[in-house]
């Protein structure tokens, strides 16, 4: 057995490509320790995402792996999962007790933006993340209502606002703020001063992913976010339809412009499953994400079915992650969120908090 050594381990390893990143274990950085004495391997893999529906899947397979190899004895595979801070944009530092905020963003309305945020949400909590999600459509805030929430946040200090939360997510929306029927007849500065104290003058408490929903379109909200906001990554929700994608398009190009790594494209509605006789029907077209991503040299994430139970979870205030764990869209939606989480760790970390503040005193 003593003939097995680690270079032929580490070897295999590098054939063993991880889905969600799509690239090899090496190459993610995800080995973590791997030691080979007398043929017996003792290996830690690390991921950089939450997958807690994935890891009993990989160390299975890890281990038959492992065991394909001559003269191999003993071999014990541990995987985790540790999800650290992400750089922003030049200037800016990321939000005290936040690791990272990804911008849910789309190029116009009626896309499902919202509905995939907040599942999104539900997916990297369900996947073992904390969580929050920052309602950034001050004229029509919808948050609450899909979380099944109301009624104004507590405040300990008179100055600051504690998140609601809802299913294990922290939320804050300024529809907990203002009446539902309450017309917002605000200008442009007042709405972006709105999303900042919403954003740190909420006590998040060591959120690894803040979603911020964003509303549609490219205007004060969105410039906001990407000027001064530390953004880690952004996701585009889209429909095949052609008119959703040239909107979409614009988003995609602003972040750009700005430094903002897009993380991938998600194609919503993509096709009409009958829930009477089962027949498909792309109403909306098809091919258009796909197409979107390889002319943007972006991921697709994933595509998401037309679906009334999915429109009536997030009316009920009960999303599909939660009415439905177990069902396809569900599946669907962990399956983006882990890619979403898994393109982000491959990304630059961020080291600002590791250097210690340097202090100059005349002695």
């Amino acid at each position: 057995m003593a003939s097995l050594d680690k270079i032929t381990v580490e070897n295999l390893l590098k054939t063993f490509i991880d889905p969600n990143v799509e690239t090899d274990l090496a190459s993610a950085k995800s080995i973590k320790q791997l030691s080979v004495i007398d043929g017996n391997i003792n290996l830690k893999i690390e991921l950089g995402y939450p997958a807690k529906s994935y890891l009993p899947e990989l160390k299975s397979q890890l281990e038959q792996k492992l065991k394909t190899l001559a003269d191999v004895g003993n071999v014990n595979v541990d995987v985790s999962s540790n999800i650290v801070s992400h750089s922003v944009q030049k200037a800016l530092k990321p939000l005290p007790n936040v690791k990272n905020i990804i911008a849910v963003a789309s190029g116009k309305g009626g896309v499902g933006k919202s509905t995939t945020a907040v599942n999104l949400a539900l997916a990297l909590t369900a996947e073992g993340a904390t969580v929050g999600i920052l309602d950034a459509d001050i004229y029509g805030p919808s948050i609450p209502t899909m979380l099944g929430l109301s009624g104004q946040p507590e405040s300990l200090d008179g100055k600051s606002l504690q998140p609601k939360i809802s299913f294990g997510v922290q939320t804050i929306s300024i529809g907990y703020l203002v009446d539902a029927d309450q017309a917002m007849i605000w200008r442009g500065p007042m709405v972006t001063s709105a999303l900042q104290q919403l954003l740190t003058q909420t006590n998040w408490s060591d959120v690894d992913y803040l979603i911020i929903d964003l509303p549609p379109g490219t205007g004060d909200i969105q410039l906001t976010l990407a000027q001064q906001i530390p953004v880690s990554g952004a996701v585009i929700v889209t429909t095949p339809q052609d008119i959703a994608l040239i909107d979409a398009q614009r988003g995609l190009a602003m972040f750009e412009k700005v430094n903002v790594p897009i993380l991938g494209l998600v194609e919503n509605m993509s096709i009409h499953i009958c829930s009477h006789c089962g027949h498909e029907e792309a109403i909306f077209g098809q091919g258009g994400g796909v197409a979107m991503a390889i002319k943007n040299k972006i991921d697709l994430l994933g595509s998401l079915p037309l679906d009334i139970n999915i429109r009536e979870n997030a009316d009920s205030g009960r999303p599909t992650l939660i009415a439905d764990p177990d069902g396809r869209p569900a599946q669907i939606y962990k399956a983006i969120a882990r890619k979403m989480a898994a393109k982000l760790a491959l990304k630059a970390r961020d080291y600002s908090g590791k250097f210690p503040n340097i202090v100059i005193q005349n002695t």
